[in-house]
């Protein structure tokens, strides 16, 4: 893919990837600030701010008057938070991108912030929060990560607490927002069929006046785990859902196509090892699936499944017998095998790039954290490269009992029969 990065006058980094012939194009602002950063009186700010962007602007100080001016473009907005970063956009016809621009940088460097649509906004929050907490499918991965990385900001969830939402007023946002929103802190995406001219000049028109802010550092994480860790959160359930799962990278990691593989080895696919063992010979599980997080300075591969809850054991042990099984060489990976899920990731990025939307997540998420910029031709050659030998050797590293965690979700009291099982 053809991809340009400038920096505006104020330095704002632009980031461009023309493709020809789409009739669309997806403008994006990230901002290099999630839940990490936040203290834990603003636990949930990234996220709460997320929500209040949309609530009115300078130009548009109403909801509704944003909503239609989406709505006259027939496009698509939205936006995300997650712990390290945070992105709103807006999907346009080409024709469309000069009022993209418009409105986009109207919300997210004018937003009105009210008192009283924070005050209604908190009661949106808090339903939110309540439909976490009553979808085991959803909440299990916060689960996880309270667990795994105890003692720092990234246990934390993005959306916070009862406590820290109900917490925050209008002074709040005005400063979190001073702290992080500026030029040197954040980046346009623009991927689509557009003009690369009329971009530059469109960026420097609606972001060229940022000025740059000062950078804080974040509390890396350090992990002081010796033993396998289980977290149990005792719900009467008519299913049991866990997530076993080994520390592993960080997100620029020499061994990040590796941990790729060895994930879709192990639990991407109707055909993988995980689906087959769980699924298909057993039929433990409906859902199982194994993925991998990669964060600054820190990462996981993780396998989730929701099981019958009189099963549970039974899915845990076989879980973690093929993660066994694979570092230790006993289940052995054919030339075939290690193909395959090469050509799964390669197929399943090459879908998802033909979305504008999915192009700026692809280039964004490494722009934004570690300012580097990664094509899909760089990760097909270093997908390509991974061979028998480098799976063993990162499946070894990995997958070793002082880096196991186990969060479950189950009508269960005892922790210390998990414990067991994983210790074992």
């Amino acid at each position: 893919m053809d991809y340009k990065l400038k920096k505006l006058s104020n330095g704002l980094r632009l980031l461009t990837v023309e493709i020809p012939g789409m009739e669309s194009s997806t403008v994006t602002v990230w901002a290099r600030v999630g839940s990490r950063v936040e203290t834990k009186k603003i636990e949930g700010m990234s996220h709460f701010l997320e929500h209040m962007v949309f609530k009115g602007s300078k130009k548009r100080p109403s909801a509704k008057e944003i909503a239609v001016a989406v709505d006259v473009m027939g496009g698509k907005s939205n936006a995300a938070t997650t712990k390290e970063w945070t992105c709103f956009y807006i999907k346009a016809r080409n024709e469309s991108l000069p009022m993209a621009f418009d409105v986009l940088s109207d919300m997210v460097m004018n937003p009105l912030l009210k008192e009283e649509d924070i005050e209604r906004e908190k009661g949106v929050i808090l339903e939110e929060m309540a439909m976490y907490e009553d979808t085991p499918m959803l909440k299990i991965g916060d689960l996880f990560e309270n667990l795994v990385f105890t003692g720092n900001s990234l246990e934390r969830d993005i959306i916070g607490t009862q406590e820290s939402v109900k917490g925050v007023n209008r002074s709040d946002f005005v400063n979190f927002r001073k702290a992080h929103y500026g030029a040197n802190n954040l980046l346009i995406t623009v991927a689509g069929g557009f003009k690369r001219e009329q971009i530059l000049k469109l960026a420097e028109k609606y972001f060229g006046d940022l000025k740059k802010i000062k950078r804080g550092e974040i509390v890396k994480f350090k992990t002081n785990q010796k033993k396998p860790r289980v977290l149990l959160s005792s719900k009467k359930k008519d299913q049991a859902h866990f997530i076993l799962g080994f520390l592993g990278n960080p997100l620029g990691s020499k061994d990040r196509f590796v941990e790729l593989v060895l994930a879709t080895l192990l639990g991407r696919g109707m055909s993988s090892r995980l689906f087959t063992e769980i699924r298909e010979k057993r039929g433990l599980a409906y859902a199982v699936a194994t993925s991998r997080e990669n964060y600054l300075d820190t990462g996981y591969i993780r396998t989730y499944a929701g099981v019958d809850v009189k099963r549970v054991d039974e899915a845990i042990k076989v879980t973690l017998d093929e993660h066994y099984k694979l570092a230790s060489g006993i289940k052995k990976i054919s030339e075939s095998e290690l193909k395959k899920a090469k050509e799964y990731i390669k197929g399943h990025i090459a879908l998802s790039l033909e979305d504008t939307e999915q192009v700026s997540l692809f280039f964004g998420i490494k722009e934004i954290i570690l300012e580097k910029v990664e094509t899909p031709e760089d990760v097909f050659k270093g997908i390509d490269k991974v061979s028998i030998d480098d799976v063993l050797r990162v499946a070894k590293k990995l997958f070793v009992p002082e880096k196991l965690n186990l969060a479950i979700i189950g009508p269960y009291k005892d922790q210390e029969r998990f414990e067991k099982i994983i210790s074992t």
